[in-house]
């Protein structure tokens, strides 16, 4: 008999859990996989239609698997479009591009983690088909897609073909060698439940005959693995697929309670704002998605496992704007992914040396072994090609990772991981900066030739985030290996003996921290964003307000370079970071001078405003970036969301709501609050894990 579990399930009531899309544009087809994208952390597949249509760009990666011809970037590896399905109908194609579209609707439901769709279709010839689908890919088992089809012919009968492209199994492997299988268990149900076919009738070869007002079910789960994971990853992919088949309810059932667990852990609970709720479970969703607590060898990657946009790189969006989310609610989740930096340290290890420095310089773009691989150069539209120096000049990347190790622990206090991992990268990059830094004659200590966050300004001299960060991870790095001293004698020597790390060498980190140049000017309470920013040309960006166009492309490169305009939060990111060792006169100083100067050039910019202006109380500037940031993806209001989500902004808009909006400040003793809500905010209610316990807050 039919299974009952199937067919009852439906999408959550709630319209605050569900980003729902009525009617069917072409042309935003590609933003809408992106938004669609289904992902557990070891695989993610976008959100494409199922028969495709003129602009899909279906595609599944695997979390950490990179592939790349001999001599070109490495990408994340795509597998088959394992959910391809294309129906027929008495000889006609059921397509939405034929015929007339009666009803189209397609639901995330992000509470369940499910994509609904609803479509009732008239062909040419006035047949009226219903289909209704779900797919989701498994929380509880991570190497499991399921994808489940009801067809329902409403006015006619007559012949139904199926035609899946992948039917049955396929391996690919990658230049590297690393396999990956995914193999496909199906089957076809009747209105009884009765299995009336499986591979065979989905070769788009062998038609059934369909019963008007009949409803017929196929159900397919896909089990991928690959072959780090076993040495068979085509057998266990199979037995796999088979055996979940026969367990589909049970498949149902985990995957939802999995994500209970995570909703209750995460969720930021909103009354009064329902689209600024929405948004913010639109952001937790993803990046739940993206994460996968039992994999040190992955992190996660700019647009996360819903495009190709950078290749699935891991850049500095992880540890400055993702990882707060996992540390507060998944910590488990933030220690794989710092473990993931931990495994790629030899890497960081090279890059340092090739480029003639000590300890670790962690690549501005990260892949399975942690080389970097930024790409050299880029095309643009016109032509160009424009040479990349991110990669041998964004070296903050350092003190990023460093801060999210101290972050980390100092929520967790997880001494296993410092002491197992975390020291060492905090040892390794403060002996980078101890040989990156240059004394001259002024006494000071300065870097130079380097690009900080502002990507408009390339080769400047004494970044202030960057010497910022550099100061404080030298700092870190000193009072760390110092506790660890006296609080674990036996095993800081063993790791001194491991790393050679000496008394003297601490304490010159301490020295060089003390009189590293920061580019603070105590009259005007401004840091100097680099040597020379102040005499650039000053443009008023009023005057851009109705742009299209980033301010790069408006103004031109070069000519950029010769203004104060930024691409993104520098000096006020590093107030965001180091608030607590900041007078508020400084920080309400810099986010005054430096915020009418960004031109908002990069996804991560709003977010980052909206926190600092929460916290300084400008409650309509910091709405404005808020919603800014929640329709970078909702609204693709950056016009590229077709290449993925943009995960840093996703960690940012949390991070606004709970250190902005919320005010929470993570102090030695306990968490304290110095709440700024919207005025459309009646009520935020969230919970987090700060030290081995749960918080459960209410505010007002």
């Amino acid at each position: 008999m039919l299974d009952t579990a199937v067919p009852s399930l439906a999408p959550t009531t709630d319209p605050a859990w569900l980003l729902v899309e009525e009617g069917f544009t072409l042309v935003r087809e590609h933003e809408l996989e992106s938004q669609f994208a289904i992902a557990n952390g070891y695989l993610g597949s976008r959100g494409s239609l199922a028969e495709g249509c003129p602009l899909s760009a279906p595609a599944t990666y695997i979390a950490g698997v990179f592939d790349a011809e001999p001599g070109s970037v490495p990408h994340l590896v795509e597998i088959h479009d394992w959910c391809h399905l294309s129906v027929s109908i008495c000889g006609q194609p059921l397509r939405l591009d034929v015929g007339r579209t009666l009803e189209h609707r397609r639901i995330l439901d992000m509470r369940q983690a499910i994509l609904w769709r609803f479509w009732r279709h008239e062909d040419k010839d006035g047949r009226i088909t219903r289909i209704r689908s779900f797919r989701f890919a498994s929380q509880a088992d991570r190497h499991l897609l399921v994808h489940c089809v009801e067809i329902t012919p409403e006015n006619y009968s007559g012949p139904l073909l199926l035609d899946a492209s992948l039917a049955a199994s396929a391996t690919q492997t990658t230049h590297e060698g690393v396999s990956v299988s995914v193999a496909l268990a199906n089957r076809v149900l009747d209105p009884d439940g009765r299995v009336i076919g499986s591979t065979e009738l989905l070769s788009g070869n062998q038609p059934f005959r369909a019963k008007r007002g009949s409803t017929y079910r196929l159900e397919r789960v896909a089990a991928v693995y690959t072959s780090r994971e076993t040495d068979r990853p085509n057998e266990a992919a199979q037995r796999h697929a088979e055996d979940a088949l026969n367990r589909l309810t049970e498949i149902i059932a985990d995957h939802q309670r999995a994500w209970q667990i995570r909703w209750h852990a995460s969720d930021v609970r909103i009354e009064g704002a329902p689209e600024d709720q929405r948004a913010l479970r639109f952001a937790a969703y993803h990046l739940l998605s993206c994460a996968n607590p039992d994999d040190e060898r992955v992190s996660i990657g700019a647009r996360g496992l819903s495009g190709p946009g950078y290749k699935g790189h891991v850049l500095w969006d992880t540890e400055i704007f993702m990882l707060p989310f996992f540390t507060l609610t998944w910590p488990e989740a933030a220690r794989a992914m710092l473990m993931y930096r931990y495994h790629t340290l030899p890497a960081a290890r090279a890059n340092a040396a090739r480029l003639g420095y000590s300890g670790a310089l962690y690549a501005w773009e990260s892949a399975a072994t942690g080389e970097d691989v930024t790409p050299s150069f880029v095309g643009t539209p016109e032509g160009e090609v424009i040479r990349i120096l991110t990669g041998e000049q964004e070296h903050h990347i350092s003190a990023d990772v460093a801060y999210a190790v101290w972050q980390y622990w100092d929520a967790t206090r997880d001494d296993r991981f410092l002491l197992d991992a975390g020291l060492e990268i905090l040892i390794e990059t403060a002996r980078f900066w101890a040989s990156r830094v240059v004394l001259e004659e002024d006494g000071r200590y300065h870097i130079r030739c380097v690009i900080g966050p502002d990507e408009y300004h390339e080769s400047v001299d004494d970044n202030a985030y960057t010497n910022g960060m550099a100061q404080w991870n030298l700092e870190t790095a000193a009072n760390v290996a110092e506790r660890c001293a006296v609080y674990w004698p036996e095993e800081w020597q063993a790791i001194g003996r491991r790393i050679a790390v000496s008394e003297e060498e601490i304490q010159s980190w301490r020295n060089i921290a003390r009189d590293i140049y920061t580019g603070f000017d105590e009259r005007t309470g401004l840091f100097e964003q680099f040597r020379g920013y102040f005499e650039l040309e000053d443009i008023d960006l009023s005057r851009f307000a109705n742009r299209i166009a980033p301010m790069d492309v408006i103004l031109g490169r070069e000519n950029i370079a010769k203004t104060k305009i930024i691409k993104q939060p520098d000096v006020v990111m590093l107030v965001y970071l180091l608030w607590d060792r900041l007078p508020a006169e400084v920080r309400k100083a810099n986010f005054e001078y430096y915020e009418p100067r960004c031109g908002h050039g990069s996804s991560l910019s709003p977010a980052i405003h909206a926190v600092v202006a929460a916290r300084l109380g400008n409650m309509a500037l910091a709405e404005h970036y808020f919603r800014q940031t929640a329709e970078i993806d909702l609204a693709n209001n950056m016009g590229n969301s077709a290449a993925g989500v943009h995960m840093a902004a996703l960690g940012g808009l949390w991070q606004s709501a709970v250190f902005g909006f919320a005010g929470l400040h993570l102090g030695e003793s306990e968490p304290r609050f110095q709440p700024n809500l919207p005025e459309s905010w009646r009520r935020l209610s969230m919970r987090f894990q700060w030290r081995n316990n749960w918080f459960d807050v209410a505010l007002p």
